[in-house]
């Protein structure tokens, strides 16, 4: 009485346009791969690129700024770690990808 009766639907006839649907059903797939490229991957990576090159050009001297928001003058120079002098006679270790920016020269005072 409340229960409305079931049928079967029939299969889709077989074509040589099954190749063709499938490709276009892809479609949306690949486009929001390709906008997700250009718009987030792409960009990242010259990002890291770009933070690659300013720790690889760092030098003894040099003014920088840790992602702790600490300024400092680099005094020591190692493979994975530089010396970062912050005060006077204050010297910190950190790593050398915690360096976030290099400041103009004379920017610390």
């Amino acid at each position: 009485m409340f229960i409305s009766s079931a049928f079967a639907q029939t299969a889709p006839a077989a074509s040589g346009g099954d190749f063709q649907s499938s490709l276009l059903s892809m479609l949306p797939l690949v486009l929001m791969f390709v906008v997700l490229w250009f718009v987030m991957i792409r960009p990242q990576m010259k990002k890291q690129k770009e933070h690659k090159a300013m720790i690889d050009a760092i030098a003894k001297g040099d003014e920088v700024v840790t992602a702790g928001g600490v300024l400092g003058k680099i005094s020591k120079i190692s493979d994975g770690f530089v010396g970062l002098e912050v005060a006077s006679g204050v010297e910190v270790q950190i790593q050398r990808s915690a360096i976030v920016q290099v400041l103009p020269k004379g920017s610390i005072k």
